[in-house]
């Protein structure tokens, strides 16, 4: 017991830490953007450059716009000072009107995981161990790790093709290009990380999922997207007019695919659709769970048997030009390539077998268990998780909204 006590402020320190890196990679992140684009223009290569603004401003549009529907949700709730000093100045709209307001988001993150590591401190040398502060800090950040990954999917890993791509038609790596693939790929990584920790702790009632389970998740996704991303990039730099063709006639089938799920996530069945093709737009690189609808394994196996086709077919495009530009290619040899790329794919799908039959947290469903917090919290109330199962006159059933409702139906996708 004394040894346990000794290390809980190093636990929080380390997630406090991490909380800090993750702002340094964001500011990282948009530094080599900025300077991406400046060495862009400086080589001429102004339709690349034109490319990633187009992506750099459509990502941050589309957050935007995600952001602020949200706090629109939650505007009389807002618990942090910095938004609130926001809110109070009317400030909010502006900002996301001069695409900062996931930055506000970011902010808010910030003050409560400062607050939230001192409160930890605090309540340790006080030997006090109930945490009253645990529901602030969920609710601020689903939303927030939810803005995360559509950024991950939406700017970072078109850039990452993009800028592969550009690697592969010149035939040589500069530093910075080096350095934003590194980046690119970590903010992927670390996103549909802190994402699945996120499901897990609010669907658990703040219960932290193991390193080795993080990480073998972690893992599998790596295996799986970067096959994925090589491919298109391989396939755009030999037929570069072609990759948006490619990417329209299948996001649109994709979209169509999420619309047959029947998602239900924002409040307004228009903005639903925003969703829905921001769901199209992750599956274009990667599995992302939306709905209960039908046998979630099931799906699984059918969208990565139509991947990997696809996968196949642009190695296949990509091997039939690749040799009229033969002496450009000399260090890529196909017989090389497709087999690494394709069994890096299959090593994935099997990694994530093994998370899914071994490691995946197996809850409640929402109307049983632990998803009672979700599914019967009370809105108005400034600590969710007092809430429990035994006391059913104090969680009685509502109908869910905001940032309740999407938290609810997140987690519940999340577990199967």
């Amino acid at each position: 017991m004394v040894e346990t006590q000794e290390r809980f402020p190093f636990v929080f320190l380390l997630k406090y830490l991490f909380t800090l890196v993750g702002l340094l990679l964001f500011l990282l992140d948009i530094a080599l953007d900025i300077w991406t684009v400046v060495s862009l223009y400086k080589d001429g290569a102004y339709v690349y450059m034109a490319v990633l603004i187009f992506l750099l401003l459509g990502s941050s549009v589309l957050l935007q716009v995600f952001s602020w529907l949200w706090y629109s949700d939650y505007l009389e709730k807002i618990e942090t000072k910095v938004e609130t000093f926001a809110k109070n100045h009317s400030l909010i709209k502006p900002f996301h009107f001069l695409q900062l307001g996931v930055h506000l988001r970011y902010a808010g993150v910030i003050e409560t995981s400062t607050m939230d590591f001192l409160h930890h401190i605090n309540n340790f040398r006080k030997d006090v161990r109930h945490n009253n502060r645990e529901g602030v800090d969920v609710k601020l950040k689903h939303d927030f790790l939810m803005l995360r990954i559509f950024e991950a999917f939406s700017e970072n890993t078109p850039q990452f093709t993009l800028i592969l791509s550009r690697i592969l038609q010149r035939g040589e790596l500069e530093l910075i290009t080096g350095l934003k693939i590194l980046t690119a790929a970590s903010a992927i990584a670390i996103n549909v990380a802190l994402y699945h920790r996120g499901m897990h702790v609010y669907g658990s009632k703040g219960r932290k999922m193991s390193l080795i389970s993080t990480g073998i998740y972690f893992l599998w996704n790596l295996l799986v997207i970067i096959p994925r991303v090589t491919a298109l990039a391989l396939f755009c730099s030999v037929l570069p007019c072609y990759i948006i063709a490619h990417f329209l006639s299948l996001w649109m089938l994709l979209v169509l695919v999420a619309w047959s799920q029947k998602t239900d996530h924002m409040k307004s069945p228009g903005w639903e659709w925003l969703f829905r093709a921001t769901v199209g737009l992750i599956w274009y690189f990667s599995w992302f769970n939306v709905s209960k609808k039908g046998n979630i394994k099931v799906k699984m196996a059918l969208y990565y048997s139509f991947m990997a086709l696809d996968t196949v077919m642009l190695l296949g495009f990509w091997y039939r030009k690749v040799f009229e530009y033969e002496g450009c290619w000399s260090s890529l040899n196909p017989y090389m390539v497709i087999p690494t790329l394709l069994g890096l794919y299959v090593i994935g799908i099997l990694v994530k077998i093994i998370y899914y039959t071994w490691f995946h947290p197996r809850m409640a469903e929402p109307s049983e268990g632990p998803f009672r917090q979700a599914a019967t919290y009370d809105a108005d109330s400034t600590d969710s998780t007092n809430l429990t199962l035994e006391d059913p006159a104090a969680a009685p059933a509502q109908p869910l909204t905001g940032v309740l409702k999407r938290s609810r139906n997140m987690v519940a996708n999340f577990y199967f």
